[in-house]
């Protein structure tokens, strides 16, 4: 992830008002394929399938300062924005392995497998704070033309 200094960060943007668009965008290729609308069954599916990890991502997007997202009390993590400067190689694998869906339980157990410094991932860890982007998603009826 390409690391953004915090005075450059974008106008706040919404985790909601993204996925509806992604959502939207997910129905008209598969209507494509298929050759017929499929409506809300494929806004639905969107959700169902790509919801959770896509939330995880914005989360991801915002602590490294990529994105800035309303939905987030905090900023971007000064620690993690170091640690990214530098080239930090745990922060690295630690990040490719939330992006795809692991736990923190999960990168805690491979650091211990790996004999990596398990104090130090939990410290990552707890800067990414990747617990906080679990949310219910906030569709109306109506918003998925």
């Amino acid at each position: 992830m390409a690391v953004v200094s915090v005075s450059e960060a974008p106008q706040k943007g919404s985790i909601h008002k993204g996925s509806l668009y992604e959502a939207n965008l997910y129905k008209w290729l598969q209507s494509e394929k298929l050759g017929y609308d499929l409506g809300e069954k494929a806004i639905r599916e969107w959700y169902q399938k790509y919801w959770r990890i896509y939330c995880r991502i914005k989360r991801l997007e915002h602590v490294v300062g990529r994105e800035c997202l309303q939905e987030f009390d905090d900023g971007p993590s000064e620690v993690i924005l170091e640690l990214l400067q530098s080239n930090d190689l745990l922060l690295q694998l630690i990040l490719d392995r939330v992006s795809q869906g692991w736990e923190n339980f999960d990168v805690i157990n491979w650091a211990i497998d790996w004999d990596l410094p398990t104090t130090r991932v939990r410290a990552i860890l707890e800067e990414l704070n990747i617990n906080c982007a679990r949310f219910d998603p906030v569709i109306s009826a109506g918003e998925t033309g």
